[in-house]
């Protein structure tokens, strides 16, 4: 057999060095190079894996047989062989050739112990079909001698398999020992290429084929004679088939008389068949007439049965029961028969609707006893929800009469109440599913009843807010704080002694707590109680209004209301209107009071309108936008009107700076300089939650018209108008020095005082510097005029700018210098009304005269090179010895 190029001396070797690394004794019987791969793999792009197939055999020291493996080994990243997996030749089952691979080279090995039989065993490539025969064939003697079984091999040819073996067989015999056992057969089989016709017939067998053959002389050795042979043949094999017919007539005839009888006992058959067949035939027909009949009484008696029975349930639908009537009539509407009342309205309303369409058979809708029935039913809803709504209307009127008439329910003086309708909530209660069922039997209904209580209870709210506030303002003790802040008239006592007017805060603030809860409450249990379709709309963590620890029945989600939720789902748009309409009747007028104690609060101290505004932007932010509409819409007017309050306070306040301007000739700080820094701190001291813009703006409007009216009283002396400016300004910052740091838009105005402090203080030094050395400076501005035309060594021999001109000015201005200081500084003072700003004022007035002469001596140095003045360094010195 002829060698293969993918199994070598060096192949085994290194299959055996890999093997017998691990202590192993096997020996290698073939190594075949070989391509793993999986099918579906290769058509995804996946390269197949390079492997090496090798066949070994191990000897049993203990006497028993031989065993056989088929090793797998793999190239690590060095490209050295290692064990990769190892199978037993006693599991393979099938060795099956791949039909897909058109070359051949690709087959499966089928191991009945794998673990799971679902994943695709793997597909095994060899370069040609010697290494695949080869393998095969290897395989194929290994089961058969050290197994005593061959597998099953399933797309290889035996015959193609058996011409390879013959092909690739040389002429040498084996003549090898075979003491040593299968498994040194199995190793001579694979150095001297033995033939494997063995496999398909034994030696012995083969020898006697070829005896066999031999003894037959076939005798074709001359065309001629064989086909001679052959037609005496033919024509002895003819005589003898005739003979042998002529010799069977006898028993022919015997066989067509057989056959003759038998053909008149079918036709007899044949005939009674057909007699039998008719009478089956008329049986058949009467029984299915029969059948027919007994069907048509069997359903007719079941739909008899049915009939009844739907009759009997109709008749129960009309039927109504005596107790029922009795209420749904004339019962009364106590708490005691309130059940009762509501059983007969479910009742009620379950059989107006088994009268209907969806719930009645269309078959039954005509019926006169139907139609007669639901007239009755009609009437009797009428009836009733006439009489229950006449019954709630004069309910709720004598409710609330009988809590306005007692007035232990309202504050009285020395004792404020808080409003309490635990009880008038939980008698309302009792009624709530007997409004609910009127409301399914007739919508209409509810209109007249949603009025009657809006106006019931509308009486009893406002009584409570007007007595509860009256009695709020007459118990808060609070001194009224002046309204005239910024006035120039006023003294510094009225501003400096201002009360303490928190109180007034607190007292408005208890309203909101007490009464901004209640009026919730009361949306919410009459948008529950009235069947609105809405969710419930009071806030999360709103106080409770009560004073039974929870349980006062201001929850109104609780009881007969809670299952309302179920149908507050889709209609909320359409009810949402109806329902602040019903809440405006309901909490209308009740305004006024909260107006009043606004008004109370302003007259007291104005500035109490900045802690009211953070009070109810507080209150405002917890209201759900899209419920309660007239409490959030109650407390956006209040909100508008403390700002309305607090703005009317803001003007006059700026009407007060404005009438500063009367005044002629103001000198040294204006009045409301500081009392605006007295205003800020006590505004701050005021300021709550989000009341932070409102107070801001105020500061911004105060500022711009302090600024505004000292601008124009500065102008009305331009002598003087830059002192004016930088005392204010600096007042300004002083007083506010504190609060600025800690409010950015006082920040804002200290930094917009402080650049018009710079610009008044550098426009009144220059005038100053001006007044003393006008000639020395006018001098230098026309050489830098002159600089931008001409060179400087051409300014000399111009007409005012020679050198004898600059020695003039130099003895004009600079003889007597400690003078000049001196009068200098005599002038910035006598003008400053405060002390303070002196000696910042003077250093200021140094430095920018030492800028000044500094930018003198550089031009003199550039057009006069020759010439000497003082320097800056002995004009430094001079001024720092004033």
């Amino acid at each position: 057999m002829a060698a293969s190029s993918a199994d070598d001396v060096e192949l085994r070797r290194a299959c055996a060095a890999a093997i017998g690394g691990g202590g192993s004794k096997e020996n290698i019987v073939l190594a075949i190079r070989v391509a793993k791969g999986h099918g579906i793999l290769e058509k995804l792009g996946r390269v197949a894996k390079p492997r090496v197939l090798a066949l070994t055999t191990k000897n049993s020291s203990k006497g028993q047989s031989a065993k056989a493996f088929l090793r797998v080994l793999k190239y690590s990243s060095g490209g050295v062989l290692e064990p990769a997996k190892l199978y037993k030749l006693k599991h393979l089952t099938k060795v099956e050739v791949v039909s897909n691979d058109p070359t051949g080279c690709t087959f499966i090995l089928g191991f009945d112990n794998l673990r799971s039989q679902s994943v695709t065993p793997p597909q095994w490539t060899v370069r040609n079909i010697d290494d695949r025969n080869r393998l095969l064939l290897f395989i194929l003697n290994m089961c058969k001698e050290i197994l005593g079984r061959i597998p099953k091999f399933v797309g290889i040819d035996v015959v193609e398999m058996a011409i390879w073996v013959k092909e690739n067989t040389p002429t040498v015999n084996s003549q090898g020992n075979i003491q040593d056992g299968p498994a040194a057969s199995v190793m001579m089989q694979r150095d001297l290429k033995v033939t494997v016709e063995k496999d398909l017939v034994s030696q012995a067998e083969e020898e006697d084929m070829e005896a066999l053959l031999g003894t037959y002389v076939m005798g074709i050795g001359e065309a001629e004679a064989f086909s001679e042979r052959l037609k005496r043949e033919l024509l002895a094999l003819e005589a003898a088939n005739v003979h042998a017919l002529l010799e069977s007539e006898s028993l022919i005839e015997e066989v067509l008389q057989g056959l003759e009888a038998a053909s008149v006992c079918v036709n007899d058959m044949d005939e009674w068949l057909r007699i039998f067949n008719v009478k089956l035939r008329h049986m058949r027909e009467d029984i299915e007439s029969i059948e027919s009949r007994n069907n048509k009484l069997e359903m007719q008696s079941t739909s008899n049965n049915s009939l009844l029975d739907e009759l009997d349930k109709l008749l129960e639908r009309l039927r109504i029961p005596s107790e029922f009537a009795a209420s749904l009539t004339g019962g009364s509407f106590d708490e005691a028969r309130m059940l009762k009342n509501v059983e007969a309205c479910e009742w009620l309303t379950g059989a107006i609707r088994s009268l209907e369409v969806p719930n009645l058979d269309p078959c039954y809708a005509n019926m006169r006893a139907v139609k007669e029935k639901q007239a009755e039913l009609e009437k009797l809803k009428n009836t009733f929800v006439r009489r229950a709504s006449e019954f709630l209307r004069n309910y709720f009127f004598s409710l609330v009469d009988f809590m306005i008439s007692d007035k232990s329910y309202f504050s009285q003086r020395g004792q404020l109440k808080r409003p309490d309708h635990a009880d008038l909530r939980y008698k309302c209660r009792t009624y709530a599913r007997l409004l609910q069922h009127l409301k399914s039997l007739d919508k209409n209904c509810l209109g007249p009843l949603r009025k009657a209580y809006c106006h019931s209870l509308n009486l009893l709210l406002r009584r409570e807010a007007r007595e509860f506030a009256n009695e709020l303002r007459a118990s808060t003790k609070a001194s009224r704080n002046p309204t005239v802040w910024l006035e120039s008239s006023t003294g510094s006592s009225q501003t400096g002694n201002s009360t303490d007017t928190s109180t007034v805060s607190e007292a408005y603030s208890k309203m909101l707590t007490i009464f901004i809860p209640l009026l919730v409450d009361e949306s919410s249990f009459f948008a529950h109680f009235m069947c609105f379709e809405v969710p419930a709309f009071v806030p999360p963590g709103a106080p409770a209004n009560g004073t039974k620890n929870g349980s006062d029945g201001n929850d109104a989600n609780g009881d007969d209301l809670s299952f309302m939720d179920s149908d507050a789902n889709g209609n909320n748009s359409s009810e949402l209107g109806t329902l602040n309409e019903a809440l405006q009747d309901l909490l209308d007028g009740i305004q006024e009071d909260f107006y009043a104690v606004v008004d109370w609060a302003y007259k007291i101290d104005p500035l109490c309108c900045i802690s009211m505004h953070g009070i109810t932007e507080r209150y405002l932010s917890g209201q759900k936008a899209d419920a309660a509409g007239f409490v959030r819409k109650l407390l956006d007017d209040l909100e508008s009107k403390i700002s309305t309050q607090f703005g009317r306070f803001v003007d006059e306040a700026c009407h007060q700076i404005e009438r500063n301007e009367r005044n002629i000739r103001q000198m040294g700080v204006l009045s409301y300089i500081p009392r605006f820094a007295t205003l800020a701190t006590r505004m701050e001291q005021y300021i709550q939650g989000h009341s932070r813009d409102l107070v801001d703006q105020a500061y911004t409007k105060l500022v711009s018209t302090m600024f505004a009216t000292l601008e124009k009283i500065a102008q009305s002396d331009p002598k003087y108008a830059d002192i004016v400016l930088l005392a204010n300004y600096a007042a300004f910052q002083n007083s506010l020095y504190d609060l600025a740091n800690v409010v950015p838009t006082l920040a804002k105005s200290y930094h917009q005082a402080s650049e018009a402090y710079e610009q008044a203080c550098t426009r009144h030094i220059n005038m100053i510097i001006y007044v003393q050395f006008e000639r020395l400076f006018q001098f230098a501005r026309k050489i830098e005029d002159l600089m931008y035309t001409i060179t400087p060594e051409e300014i000399p021999f111009q007409l005012g700018l020679s050198k004898m001109d600059l020695r003039k000015v130099l003895k004009s201005s600079l003889s007597g210098i400690d003078k000049s200081i001196s009068a200098m500084f005599r002038k910035l003072q006598k003008n400053l009304t405060s002390e303070e700003l002196l000696p910042s004022l003077w250093d200021k007035c140094k430095k920018e005269f030492l800028d000044k002469y500094e930018s003198f001596v550089q031009l003199v140095a550039k057009v006069y090179p020759n010439e000497t003045i003082p320097s800056v360094v002995e004009m430094r010195e001079l001024l720092a010895s004033q």
